[in-house]
């Protein structure tokens, strides 16, 4: 099986412009293509994951890969998918996010000897000058067709500014610059970036010909992607000192039964057939499809090691057959003591396993708290130092939440 059709089978493929020319250049390593990534935060999440990954398979097959950063078009943010708009960043916030996803990128992707390139697209669209720009793209939109994109419908009902308007010109104005500077003759993106890619492919082709060989894939990339990056305490990173290698580990772990499949075709590079043959386990081997899902994913972002570590602290966890050195752990201070003891409440609270000391109370009282493997029912309950003894306790909340707690 091709590079093309791994994908189709992957089920990562979702819309492409001219799918026998794609086809053959992307099999034959003649592609080089572009995936942007706007700097909004100081990490990359699960969110670009899939992309990262598909970035990976495509160099491997031989193609180059072009990580664009948006540092300019961070300055106006994507109305993609969204009812608000952006908060604006600072150009030394966009940079110092540029330069960590920089960092992050380097373990999926060989930068050297020119098999891939890392561009900022803010060499350009900052330079811009307004009038000179709408002098040479302007006539090649339609406002009429922007309107009815569906990158901005959204938008339209709260109200779409000016500044994000002009996003879809600004993103098409970087393929058409990749284009020209670097033979970029492809772009990938989710299926939410249709419309903002077809513009990009269409630019080229007015200004340079229909010659201009420019082609278009989306995937289900940022659909899935953004989906995949949520939970309901937030994002998960691909930064440790954001998510650690233990808490990724369980997110992958802790994915629904339907989607188990799913997340390892499209994020693992595990051979297709041994997750076909995947296709007919039930029950505890689903348990078990996890554990595979989550291993190979923490091994891709944070190393066989870690990933290591954190398969052994969720069996001590879940089993008790592991090594429950590399759970999440939360010191109490001397601070924390009132009296020698401390209470439940503060140690819910304090660890992170609650936002809030009402959250706490509330998830005391609804029977969701337990202390090695003892439900606490009391939001008086109290422990002292000499309780929670040199090797701690565990603290759960729900199911999946969860701290080894110590003494400092």
């Amino acid at each position: 099986m091709q590079i093309y059709e791994e994908l189709v089978a992957r089920g990562l493929i979702a819309q492409v412009t001219n799918e026998e020319e794609i086809k053959n250049m992307v099999n034959n390593g003649k592609a080089t293509f572009y995936i942007g990534f706007d700097p909004t935060a100081d990490s990359l999440h699960v969110g670009h994951f899939m992309a990262l990954c598909l970035m990976k398979r495509l160099q491997m097959a031989g193609n180059r890969p072009i990580a664009l950063i948006g540092g300019g078009t961070g300055m106006v943010g994507d109305p993609s998918g969204r009812t608000d708009m952006r908060q604006m960043m600072t150009e030394e916030m966009i940079e110092h996010n540029c330069e960590c996803f920089k960092k992050q990128m380097s373990r999926f992707i060989d930068f050297s000897d020119g098999k891939a390139l890392m561009v900022n697209n803010a060499d350009w669209l900052l330079k811009l000058n307004y009038v000179e720009l709408l002098r040479e793209v302007g006539a090649c939109f339609s406002v009429n067709n922007m309107l009815r994109a569906e990158c901005y419908k959204q938008r339209m009902e709260k109200g779409l500014s000016f500044l994000e308007f002009n996003y879809m010109i600004m993103q098409s104005y970087d393929f058409y610059e990749l284009f020209q500077r670097y033979g970029c003759n492809m772009q990938f993106g989710g299926d939410d970036q249709w419309s903002n890619m077809l513009g990009g492919t269409e630019l080229i082709r007015r200004k340079l010909g229909k010659d201009a060989h420019a082609m278009t894939i989306t995937l289900l990339l940022n659909s899935e992607g953004k989906k995949m990056g949520k939970t309901q305490s937030g994002a998960v990173w691909l930064d440790p000192n954001k998510t650690s290698p233990f808490e990724f580990y369980q997110y992958w772990r802790n994915v629904a039964d339907a989607d188990v499949l799913k997340c390892l075709r499209m994020l693992t590079f595990l051979p297709l057939e041994q997750i076909d043959e995947m296709d007919q386990w039930e029950g505890s081997q689903l348990n078990r499809a996890k554990e595979i899902l989550a291993y190979e994913l923490t091994a891709l972002v944070h190393g066989e090691e870690e990933a290591k570590k954190a398969e052994e602290a969720s069996k001590a966890l879940f089993s008790g057959t592991g090594n429950s050195e590399n759970m999440p752990t939360f010191e109490l201070s001397e601070e924390d003591f009132e009296n020698g003891k401390v209470g439940i409440l503060t140690i819910l609270q304090k660890s992170g396993l609650t936002s809030s000391r009402s959250d706490a109370r509330r998830n005391v009282e609804q029977g969701g708290v337990s202390v090695d493997g003892q439900q606490v029912k009391d939001i008086k309950a109290e422990f002292t130092k000499e309780e929670i003894g040199s090797e701690g306790i565990l603290v759960k909340r729900g199911k999946k939440n969860f701290m080894k707690v110590v003494v400092k």
